[in-house]
């Protein structure tokens, strides 16, 4: 029996599920920051890892250090398309079901979700292990720095599989509303991984002494933990979602992937405009990289905040969506959107007319400081519209309807990269031009974006159109 012929089961969801209060019914922005609160103070502790793991390595000497960070961006771009990438297409998928009351659909996402997770990790393994040398080269690594970079990727990037795992467990689990249980697990493993990581550094103890490669292998040993704790949880009696071996479906995939897939679009774009602008301020010596790397250093601190509101509105909308609830989806989103809009806008702002508060914490070079605020009073006070369109991609996310706004993302890859180096390259621009550029790049996003809800881009077809299809997994 195929896929579209299968019976419709009883729509009815198993007693062991309830949808998280508020979501459904009652009020949205309680809810809403109820939601995210778990991910953002995750998200930070992620953050504070990260710097206290570069804290460790920089004893180890400058070699290392530029090793490390030479690896950075990379593991940065895993990250993000391992969570707000293909975790949001599972995000998506789980929520809508849910939302549409079916509840064994959902968990059978949860063993597609994790064969996705391994085919994923092996390619960025694979990829980056054979590929690294020639990478980090054209990243202007060389010498010694080089091989610290190859020594702490592969010892990292050996471990992208379980990466992927977590991340994609963690947001199947967000999905379905549980924001606290991934947040006591990557807590738990970080109270496991920040002494962990000194440890096999340094040798402290009954640890050998394994330099720059020990902190990869801390990092690699923190997410083991958490797959397994995720795992566990997963067949747990407390777990809303249950994980469970079961006969592989295309449709099941196609739902996760046909916005994820997309998703990952819109996170290569964003890595890729960061690439090209940073050539471009390159042009200007070092001191211009060093302010523009230290003023935009603070468009980084924004995402713990944007990221976690967006997970908490991609699950209300798919809820809302899989329970056909338009127009309360709609009303979700554009609070989200609001509520993203109006604190980076404030920080925004506040960096815009006090750009050496933020500077001057890393530098007192008065060049540096002089190119930092140059860029924080004409980028800055966009970040509202960074916010904003944000916002509404995890929203569309949610509803299944993500095309939209990576279009609005490739505007503004188009403007501030293409064009944004090309005035500087061919025709002599300052760079008081190129973070004009920038700026206008981030506000045509906010406002495509915004455009795009306006114009009923999700109303050309039910969202759940595929659950439909397919009926009840059950």
């Amino acid at each position: 029996m195929t896929d579209a012929s299968r019976p419709e089961a009883p729509t009815v969801l198993s007693p062991a599920y309830r949808v998280p209060p508020g979501v459904l019914a009652g009020p949205i922005t309680t809810t809403m920051l109820r939601l995210a609160l778990p991910t953002i103070v995750v998200l930070v502790i992620q953050t504070l890892v990260g710097v206290a793991e570069t804290y460790f390595v920089s004893f180890l000497g400058t070699d290392a250090l530029a090793g490390v960070t030479l690896v950075f961006p990379v593991l940065m771009l895993m990250q993000m398309m391992s969570n707000g990438g293909i975790g949001g297409g599972v995000s998506s998928a789980v929520a809508r079901a849910l939302g549409a009351k079916r509840r064994a659909y959902a968990d059978a996402l949860i063993w597609h979700a994790i064969l996705l997770a391994c085919a994923f990790g092996f390619i960025f393994m694979a990829a980056v292990i054979l590929g690294g040398p020639i990478l980090y080269r054209a990243m202007g690594g060389m010498g010694p720095s080089l091989t610290a970079a190859l020594t702490y990727s592969g010892a990292v990037f050996a471990g992208s599989i379980p990466i992927w795992i977590t991340a994609l467990l963690s947001s199947a689990l967000r999905g379905a509303g549980d924001v606290k249980a991934p947040a006591l697990v990557i807590f738990s493993g970080a109270v496991i991984l920040i002494p962990l990581s000194p440890a096999l550094i340094f040798g402290w103890g009954p640890f050998p002494q394994l330099g720059v490669v020990g902190g990869g292998i801390a990092v690699v040993i923190y997410y083991v933990f958490a797959v397994l704790m995720l795992m566990l949880y997963l067949r747990s009696p407390c777990s809303l979602l249950k994980l469970r071996i079961v006969p592989l479906r295309l449709c099941l995939f196609k739902d996760i992937l046909g916005v994820g897939l997309l998703s990952v679009i819109g996170t290569v774009q964003v890595n890729l405009t960061v690439a090209f602008v940073t050539a471009a301020v390159g042009r200007f010596g070092a001191d211009a990289i060093a302010g523009y790397g230290i003023a935009s250093r603070l468009d980084y601190m924004l995402i713990p905040l944007i990221f976690g509101l967006g997970t908490a509105i991609v699950t209300m909308v798919g809820i809302n969506i899989g329970a056909k609830q338009m127009a309360r989806a709609r009303r979700i989103a554009w609070i989200g959107a609001a509520l993203a809009f109006g604190v980076t806008e404030l920080i925004g702002l506040a960096a815009a007319i006090f750009p050496h508060a933020w500077v001057g914490l890393f530098s007192d070079e008065p060049q540096v400081l002089a190119l930092g605020a140059l860029y924080l009073r004409n980028v800055a006070p966009a970040y509202g519209a960074i916010g904003l369109g944000l916002a509404l991609y995890f929203a569309s996310q949610g509803a299944k309807r993500v095309l939209l706004p990576v279009l609005a993302g490739t505007v503004r890859m188009i403007i501030a990269a293409f064009i944004g180096w090309s005035v500087v390259i061919w025709f002599g621009a300052g760079l008081s031009t190129l973070f004009q550029i920038v700026a206008l790049a981030a506000a045509a996003y906010g406002l495509l974006t915004a455009a795009a809800m306006l114009g009923g881009a999700w109303s050309q077809r039910p969202a759940n159109q595929t659950l439909a299809q397919v009926g009840n997994a059950e």
